[in-house]
């Protein structure tokens, strides 16, 4: 049995608290890797306000998740697959949205500044998260993650389990010229997720077992066909626990996306460990508009976390609001469990939180109108983006550089 102070950790209010006692820990200047310049805030909120007003000029904000990917280029290649569907009902089409935002969500960890992906009909080359929502689109298409020849359009345990990184790559058209960070992990997540439907048919049904089971497995948590964000994350958090290959164990039990920093005390086993569950919680954003397809509201948004990586983070270094006590080496890499690393993601967790008000009130919006599923979108990854790009020409690379393996960032 699970101690419950470990199993505390898995939810978004954990990931708050944690990361907030590393903010804190950092204002009071007890850091040796980074300071807070609280003056420099509303200089971030006005960058993220001034992205987002471009970006959305009706403040027609969508929700941060995989969706706005699979449009790259102005394609709306979800909307041309959705249409071949109009003979299946509402929960079957939500059923495969899931299963194609669960595999598409967990391939997109950073692909290296080298990799591109050539999508055969329309011609279009590209990168980054965009190339690998649509690299995974195309596969899932063509049955690359399905296990029956009769239905492509799925994700099972057993397709799973058979895909390898020849496959990957061949779909993802890795070679020696075009090379894909974290190849094999990737297709270790994969491998490893195949187990975790199959280990779990109270959450993901049976025979075989299929990400979009989660839907009807969280059903009955529905109060009046409203279901709140919380509970699909922790889900997540407790079916996939197991998938992670780098997650960090505390006495044999797989806490996910978590690292150590002595500023997170409690007086139990969870001492000196900071949460994150970034994939998951991106997931989760990514899961809002197929749930709403089955029907379901889904509920207080805000109990999610914004995102802790590469993009909202290094906005935050690049806007002078998070200050490295040494100057960062773009050459060299940190790997992601190191206290440095583990402490600019809480920071980002918690200055995130202090960044909402701010940019609501630029925009003119409430938090209801503009919960952090929006303000990531609009928002604070786009401004992460477009700043690298401003101060790191060609690459766009972030200003702390990560060791990675494919399953974090």
């Amino acid at each position: 049995m699970t101690p419950p102070e470990l199993l505390a950790l898995r939810s978004p209010a954990a990931v708050r608290a944690r990361s907030h006692q590393v903010l804190d820990h950092v204002l009071a200047g007890n850091s040796p890797h980074f300071t807070i310049d609280e003056a420099a805030l509303g200089g971030v909120a006005d960058y993220v306000a001034k992205v987002t007003r471009q970006a959305y000029p009706a403040l027609d904000i969508p929700y941060h998740s995989r969706w706005r990917h699979f449009a790259a280029g102005g394609v709306d290649r979800w909307a041309k697959l959705e249409a071949t569907l109009e003979a299946r009902g509402a929960l079957d089409r939500a059923h495969i949205m899931v299963d194609l935002a669960v595999v598409s969500v967990l391939l997109d960890a950073g692909a290296g500044d080298a990799w591109r992906y050539k999508e055969g009909e329309t011609g279009l080359t590209l990168s980054r998260s965009e190339g690998l929502a649509v690299a995974s689109l195309r596969l899932f298409e063509a049955g690359g993650f399905s296990s029956d020849p009769g239905d492509r359009l799925r994700v099972d345990a057993p397709g799973l389990l058979r895909l390898d990184a020849g496959k990957l790559g061949e779909a993802f058209q890795v070679d020696a010229d075009n090379p894909l960070v974290g190849v094999d992990g990737r297709v270790s997540l994969l491998n490893r997720l195949g187990q975790a439907l199959a280990a779990r048919p109270d959450l993901f049904g049976a025979s075989p077992s299929r990400p979009g089971g989660l839907i009807d497995a969280l059903l009955p948590a529905a109060t009046r066909e409203r279901l709140p964000a919380r509970r699909i994350l922790e889900a997540l958090l407790d079916g996939f626990a197991p998938i992670w290959p780098a997650g960090l164990t505390v006495d044999g039990v797989a806490l996910g996306d978590a690292g150590r920093h002595p500023a997170a005390v409690a007086p139990d086993r969870s001492n000196g460990i900071v949460p994150f569950h970034k994939l998951s919680q991106w997931l989760t954003y990514s899961l809002l508009e197929p749930f709403e397809a089955a029907g379901l509201a889904v509920t207080d948004l805000d109990d999610l976390t914004g995102l802790p990586e590469y993009r909202n983070g290094g906005l935050l270094i690049d806007l002078g609001l998070i200050v490295p006590r040494t100057p960062l080496d773009p050459a060299q890499t940190h790997p992601v469990t190191s206290e440095m690393v583990v402490e600019w993601r809480a920071l980002t967790v918690a200055l995130l939180d202090r960044l909402a008000d701010p940019v609501r009130e630029r925009l003119r919006l409430d938090a209801s109108q503009f919960p952090l599923a929006k303000m990531l979108q609009g928002g604070t990854w786009a401004a992460g983006r477009r700043i690298a790009a401003e101060r790191r020409p060609p690459s766009g690379a972030p200003p702390l550089a990560i060791a990675a393996d494919g399953t974090v960032f």
